[in-house]
């Protein structure tokens, strides 16, 4: 019989396979549970409630001697999902695997042997080993590596720009400042049409100007590196810096000192700091950003996300991802940053992650970015950047570098339920008794929480720990955040089209839900009536807040204190540099 041909490409194979596995899982365990509990409605009680021996109460409660009987029907589908979802698993594991052309750890240089297809096809069957494409499989990638990782780089600075004539000078003033400099600066000049160019050719850098350029940022910056990759050598990397940022005077000197001295290591992203000023809104973000820096150092530099503030890339690594786009990962081949994407740099961070890549944020690697000035700038800023992480872990489907993704997802979706309810119980325990009481337990949670929001935002100074501490603040910025990411999962849903001005404002929907509590806790007015209090699904709903408070107390409980992992390598670093005794 003449072998098939697959058209199905390894990313699409990983992903497709990552869903189905996750599918067979959920039902497999459905099945399970459900099985269960036929079992334990079915039977009359294993302990007789009579007085008996309590020889008898321990054997029956064991249960020893216990006449199951044969298994369900339930039991045996489930066992078999399961058997399907291990089976599929590793397949999309080993498509996974074959995605790695960036990593010298990749654990298997060839596709699994062809019994892997018989033991598939006494599983799943002939037609889904054929729906899934699992009888052949693609041909297997090369490693992308060099035979010979340079030990001395080559750094070419690329500072995309559009109209940024008010602070394209303190950016190229912060490259020219630093105690490494660079071998190469160029401005990518993007539709100009203020003096940006005269402004960069005064200070003595290049300028690469676009033509014709309709992509914004991805699309101009594609056009540099097409220009620039074609020459370029293994000992090449890329610093990409945003135009209206600054950097510490040290962050080249760290960041290649670190390829040099690590040849798997394929990027280095930089930790962002928002600028001074905004006010109140502008400490928020402040605060936001030394969070995310205080969690960076709490995995010792494992990153999330490449920033597109200042990010340092090795040069054949970003070839790479425009030679694997169609093929490896999403996107058009020959790009290296995907146009179609709302967050190019979340989307880059996706690819090379996918691709095997060995990325960190270091913390001397710091960057002064922009902080939004009004409510209407941060709403358009978030939306974009959660539309667009959204859309980019849809694009790569469930794999094994998407599921942290998902489940950092997943999780904003469950917060911003867990704190809608909370907001939802107090209000109508306000606007129905017309107040709250006061319980040490509950009292003493909510200091958990003051004191998690002050312990984490201690690096932003005392300003930042002044706003951490007023609570109001904190959770009106929480819930702004949340319905910028409920309205980014609404757009995609709908399909809407990638433009927000006539998005509703946060902040005015929150102001909605606070005038009537605030009138009702002033004017004695109770528009609920307080036999609601005593209803059931007030009572599902308190239960619901209560279990969630404590969750997330414990939560915030282990956020101050210090990482388990990192506390265990200093000991150990410790223990092995201490001198024998």
């Amino acid at each position: 019989m003449a072998e098939s041909v697959t058209t199905t490409t390894w990313q699409r194979r990983a992903a497709r396979l990552g869903w189905v596995a996750v599918g067979l899982g959920a039902l497999a365990l459905g099945l399970l549970v459900w099985a269960i509990w036929l079992v334990a409605t079915a039977h009359a009680p294993v302990v007789d409630e009579s007085p008996g021996p309590v020889l008898d109460l321990v054997m029956a409660v064991l249960p020893v001697e216990l006449d199951i009987g044969a298994p369900r029907p339930t039991v045996l589908l489930a066992l078999g999902l399961g058997l399907a979802a291990l089976l599929v698993t590793v397949v999309a594991l080993q498509a996974a695997n074959a995605l790695r052309v960036l990593s010298s750890r990749r654990q298997v240089t060839e596709p699994l042997p062809g019994e892997t297809s018989a033991v598939g096809r006494r599983i799943l069957g002939a037609a889904a080993m054929r729906s899934l494409e699992l009888d052949v499989t693609p041909e297997w990638p090369a490693s992308a590596l060099p035979a010979l990782a340079p030990t001395v780089v080559r750094c070419t600075v690329l500072l995309p720009a559009h109209d940024e004539a008010a602070i394209i000078g303190a950016s190229i003033d912060s490259l020219l400042s630093q105690t490494r400099s660079a071998d190469r600066i160029l401005v990518v000049a993007d539709n100009c049409t203020d003096a940006t160019v005269e402004i960069a050719l005064a200070r003595g850098v290049e300028v690469f100007e676009t033509v014709g350029n309709t992509e914004a940022k991805a699309g101009g910056l594609n056009q540099a590196l097409a220009e620039l990759l074609p020459g370029s050598v293994v000992e090449d990397v890329y610093l990409i810096m945003d135009a209206d940022s600054t950097i510490t005077p040290d962050f080249l000197e760290t960041a290649l000192g670190l390829m040099e001295s690590d040849a798997d290591l394929m990027a280095v992203g930089g930790l962002f700091a928002g600028e001074d000023g905004a006010g109140v809104m502008g400490q928020l973000q402040r605060n936001e950003f030394t969070r995310y820096q205080r969690v960076i150092g709490r995995r010792e530099g494992n990153l999330f996300v490449l920033t597109g503030t200042a990010s340092v890339f090795r040069g054949y690594a970003l070839a790479t991802i425009a030679q694997a786009r169609e093929s490896l990962i999403p996107g058009y081949r020959g790009g290296v940053y995907d146009t179609l994407a709302m967050t190019e740099d979340n989307e880059i961070t996706l690819a090379l992650k996918s691709l095997g890549a060995k990325m960190i944020s270091p913390p001397q690697c710091r960057v002064t970015t922009e902080v939004m000035p009004t409510w209407r700038d941060l709403r358009k800023q978030r939306l974009r950047w959660q539309r667009g992480a959204l859309e980019n872990v849809g694009a790569y489907g469930f794999t094994r570098t998407t599921a942290l993704y998902w489940s950092q997802q997943l999780g904003l979706a469950y917060g911003a339920i867990a704190l809608h309810s909370y907001v939802a119980l107090m209000a109508i325990g306000v606007l129905s008794v017309n107040g709250l009481r006061w319980q040490p337990f509950w009292v003493a949670i909510g200091c958990v929480f003051l004191a998690e929001r002050v312990v984490t935002a201690w690096g932003a100074g005392w300003r930042g720990r002044a706003v951490a501490a007023v609570i109001f603040f904190e959770l009106s910025y929480s819930l702004f955040l949340q319905w910028a990411f409920a309205t980014a999962l609404t757009h995609i849903v709908t399909r809407r089209g990638k433009g927000w001005n006539d998005v509703p404002r946060p902040a005015v929907a929150a102001a909605v839900l606070a005038v009537p509590v605030a009138g009702a806790l002033g004017a004695q007015w109770n528009p609920i009536s307080a036999e609601t209090m005593q209803s059931s699904w007030v009572e599902a709903l308190a239960i619901f807040v209560g279990v969630n408070t404590l969750i997330f107390a414990t939560l915030s409980v282990f956020q101050m204190l210090p990482p388990i992992r990192k506390t265990i390598h200093e000991m150990r670093a410790r223990r092995a540099a201490a001198p024998p005794v």
